[in-house]
């Protein structure tokens, strides 16, 4: 037999309060005297209450949606960063609708139109490919993580004090030549400044170094085939010499060291590896990978708490606010 809804007639009832009162402790509950909380919550459990969840949606306006863009789950951190987001729910009550954009514009100006047909109540957004300026006018509380963020608040690490503890630890390592690999990426994105870092430390310790910009794909076969070809690059021009890599990303890193041991190179002694992120993929490759903690957790209730204080505001900041979060070097065997 299908069992009856509980109402809020049925509630009243039971309790002999009156239905403004158990309206109260739902909307309001505050308003209502912490023992008769206890009556109505006892009384919930009894005559097995559940949630209309649709309906407190229509009554209230308000949906508890928060939207999630992120550019892929190819790359470590993205999957990384979303799962930590997801488990902020027991701490802000929020909900999520999540898309992949797959670094296409159009496809995320569709998923941002659908996320605000759902009447979103904010947008985390890590996808690159809509500037800020596009979001800031999108109708809702928005708040990036790693990205592009002139228009809007954002979440971000310290790149630059990353990249100097990375390059740093090579040069510390013995290493003769260093080279950072990352993806050729616009000046504005906060991942930019892992490049200036990496320049200024060699140039400081009058350190010979490349910077190599790739065009990465997000997908494993075609990232692999062009680091393959920087690796050949590398033992042609700087035969004999060690050599110190420093990635942008966990998953490049672990596509390199992977490379390095197919040819049967030494890691630490020949090659010195070190990535970025400190996504699961650094700690469980063959040889862990040392890496640049992005301290994921904090940066996620970092956005949570930002975007929950837009949201009850009600209104964009004239001025967007932007929070750096220090990262931690992390030594592993590729650099010891």
């Amino acid at each position: 037999m299908t069992k009856k809804n509980v109402t809020y007639n049925d509630i009243a009832k039971y309790t002999g309060f009156s239905k403004t009162t158990v309206s109260r402790y739902f909307n309001n509950p505050n308003s209502v005297t912490s023992e008769n909380r206890a009556i109505i919550s006892d009384a919930l459990n009894t005559l097995g209450y559940r949630e209309n969840k649709v309906a407190r949606i229509l009554a209230s306006g308000k949906t508890e949606f928060i939207g999630i863009i992120v550019p892929n789950l190819y790359l470590h951190f993205y999957a990384k960063m979303l799962d930590t987001l997801l488990s902020t729910y027991e701490k802000y009550g929020y909900k999520f609708i999540v898309f992949a954009g797959n670094d296409n514009k159009d496809e995320e100006r569709r998923y941002l139109s659908e996320l605000l047909a759902y009447k979103i109540e904010g947008l985390i957004m890590m996808s690159h490919t809509i500037p800020s300026s596009e979001l800031a006018r999108c109708g809702v509380p928005v708040v990036g993580i790693e990205r592009e963020d002139e228009n809007i608040c954002s979440v971000n690490t310290d790149n630059y004090m990353g990249a100097v503890q990375a390059t740093s630890l090579l040069i510390r390592g013995g290493c003769d030549h260093l080279i950072h690999i990352n993806s050729d990426i616009d000046e504005k994105t906060p991942a930019y400044r892992r490049i200036r870092g990496f320049r200024d430390t060699c140039v400081s310790h009058r350190k010979e170094h490349d910077v190599t910009l790739c065009n990465f794909k997000n997908s494993y076969s075609e990232d692999r085939a062009e680091l393959e070809q920087i690796i050949d690059r590398l033992e042609k021009k700087y035969p004999g010499r060690k050599k110190g890599i420093f990635t942008s990303s966990d998953t490049y890193a672990n596509i390199i060291l992977n490379i390095l041991l197919r040819r049967g190179k030494a890691v630490p002694s020949d090659y010195m590896l070190i990535g970025f992120d400190n996504s699961p993929i650094s700690e469980e490759a063959m040889i862990p990978i040392s890496t640049i903690g992005q301290q994921s957790d904090i940066m996620a209730d970092e956005a949570m708490s930002m975007l929950s204080e837009l949201m009850e505001k009600g209104s964009t900041p004239a001025a967007p606010e932007h929070r750096i979060i220090t990262p931690i070097l992390i030594r592993r065997e590729t650099t010891d």
